[in-house]
């Protein structure tokens, strides 16, 4: 799928793999703060995010699993690897995957140099590079466009940046959103296990999880019921306080 045909997607179901690069992550020095935040904006977009996966700062490592992740999903989204040093491969490892070489973006280049105000270094203008055929979209108030390659869309790794980049293109992506309803119940998650099933018989397609709390004291689990039919959802969730013993249920959300 081409970028300028997300849109096409409003009204069904997407999907999505999320790509972290970085050995910074693998080695435990930075947290990953991006596949969570990617995992809530997506979901909430109606994006199923079906697979997430850390890799190193090496070109076969990132080819190989962003051509795999380009023919399995809608969209891929990658988070890291290109800044200015060394280590920063994405770019390589991208066009490597596709099978396309790396140029030189002048468009990028009279960025950097409009937003420092001065010629750009060699060092700089490594953030110039772009796999051959790349599309730049320009959006939001940071200087630097979103590269996007076929399918796949070439975020940064600082965690403000990604989001602020990450806002200005999220409509892009909008499918049919999840509505999510939220019971917490007093009881354990082993007691009520038989009505969770129960309930799964009677409505099959719920996507219901089971979140044991520990330490709560108003509460001992957290239920969810996900569809994206709100209808299903709220005959779901009317059921699910049916079959509940009254004091069962600390509150929903």
């Amino acid at each position: 799928m081409e970028p300028d045909e997300a849109m096409a997607y409003a009204g069904s179901m997407p999907t999505a793999a999320i790509l972290i690069i970085g050995n910074e992550i693998l080695s435990g020095k930075v947290t990953d703060e991006n596949s969570p935040y990617f995992c809530r904006e997506l979901r909430a977009l109606g994006v199923d995010v079906e697979r997430i996966l850390t890799i190193s700062d090496d070109v076969q490592s990132i080819a190989s699993e962003v051509k795999a992740m380009s023919d399995a999903y809608d969209f891929v989204f990658t988070a890291g690897g290109i800044g200015p040093t060394h280590d920063d491969l994405t770019i390589e490892g991208i066009a490597a995957g596709f099978g396309v070489a790396v140029e030189h973006s002048e468009s990028i280049e009279e960025r950097i140099r409009r937003a420092t105000g001065k010629e750009p270094s060699d060092t700089l203008l490594r953030m110039a590079r772009i796999p051959t055929g790349a599309q730049l979209l320009d959006s939001g108030d940071l200087w630097f466009p979103l590269v996007v390659v076929h399918n796949v869309y070439i975020f940064p790794g600082v965690p403000e940046l990604l989001r602020k980049k990450f806002e200005s293109v999220r409509d892009r992506f909008r499918g049919v959103p999840f509505v999510l309803k939220k019971v917490f119940v007093r009881k354990r998650e082993s007691d009520i296990a038989p009505l969770l099933n129960e309930l799964l018989q009677e409505f099959p397609e719920l996507l219901l999880g089971s979140y044991p709390r520990i330490g709560q004291e108003a509460f001992h689990v957290m239920l969810t019921l996900e569809s994206r039919d709100a209808g299903y959802v709220q005959d779901a969730l009317e059921s699910l306080l049916n079959r509940l013993p009254e004091d069962a249920v600390h509150r929903v959300e």
